[in-house]
C-alpha cells in the first residue's frame, strides 16, 4: 500500500462569521494544519444552511449572533437537512443561556473566539470525531446553572422588553396581556434570576445570553 494511500483524509471545514477579518484568520489558521481543509465561508446563517448544502463539510464552525438568520437558527436548519452534522460555535458570548440554545439546536460543541488560537483545532478534531467540546469558561457556566429553573420564552420576551426600558403597562400593551399577568411574570423572572430589581434583572440577562443588547 502506497503512503498516499494509507494517508487520513483531510478534515473539511465551512467557516460561518459576519466579520471578514475573523473568517480570514481562521482559514489562514486552518490552512497550516495537514489535516484540515477550509473548504468554505459564509457570513449569515442563510448563507451557511446554502454553503453547507453545496460542500457538505466535516465540520462547520457557526458563530452565533448574525443578520437575519442567526447561528441557532442555522444549525437547526443545517441539522434538519443532516441529522449527523458536525457544529461547532465559535462566539464572544460566554452565556449559559446562549450555550444551551445552541447545544438543543444541534450544536456539537462551544467555543469562544478568544481560545481560538489555542484550542480551535483541537475542538475541530473532538467534534469531527464525535465528542462534545466545550471551553473552560462555558463548561462552568453550564455547571453553575444547571439546576436554576430556565426561563420560559414568554418571560424571556418580557425580559427583553424591561431591558428596552419598557415599563409594566407598557411591556402589557406590546405584548396583549394584563398588567397583573406582566406584574406576576416580572415577580417569577426575578426569582429565577435571583435578582431584586429590574436593571440587575436586564443586566444578567445579557450576561446569561437570554437576550441581546
Amino acid at each position: 500500500m502506497t503512503a498516499a494511500a494509507t494517508m487520513t483524509r483531510q478534515i473539511r471545514v465551512l467557516v460561518v462569521d459576519d466579520h471578514p477579518m475573523l473568517r480570514e484568520g481562521i482559514m489562514g489558521l486552518l490552512t497550516g494544519c495537514e489535516d484540515m481543509e477550509a473548504v468554505g465561508e459564509a457570513s449569515d446563517g442563510r448563507e451557511a444552511v446554502a454553503k453547507f448544502t453545496e460542500l457538505m463539510p466535516d465540520v462547520t464552525l457557526m458563530d452565533v449572533r448574525m443578520e437575519g438568520m442567526n447561528g441557532v437558527e442555522a444549525i437547526a436548519a443545517i441539522r434538519a437537512l443532516s441529522p449527523k452534522a458536525a457544529i461547532l460555535v465559535l462566539t464572544t458570548y460566554a452565556g449559559d443561556a446562549a450555550a444551551v440554545r445552541a447545544l438543543r439546536a444541534g450544536a456539537s460543541g462551544y467555543l469562544l473566539k478568544n481560545c481560538v488560537r489555542t484550542e480551535l483545532i483541537d475542538a475541530i478534531r473532538a467534534v469531527h470525531a464525535g465528542r462534545r467540546i466545550f471551553c473552560s469558561d462555558i463548561a462552568h457556566a453550564l455547571a453553575e446553572h444547571a439546576l436554576d429553573e430556565p426561563l420560559i420564552e414568554r418571560e424571556i420576551a418580557i425580559l427583553q422588553l424591561i431591558g428596552e426600558g419598557q415599563s409594566n403597562k407598557e411591556i402589557a400593551r406590546t405584548m396583549k396581556l394584563s398588567v397583573d399577568t406582566i406584574k406576576a411574570s416580572v415577580k417569577t423572572i426575578f426569582e429565577k434570576l435571583d435578582v431584586h430589581d429590574r436593571t440587575h434583572a436586564a443586566m444578567v440577562a445579557v450576561r446569561r445570553g437570554y437576550i441581546e443588547r
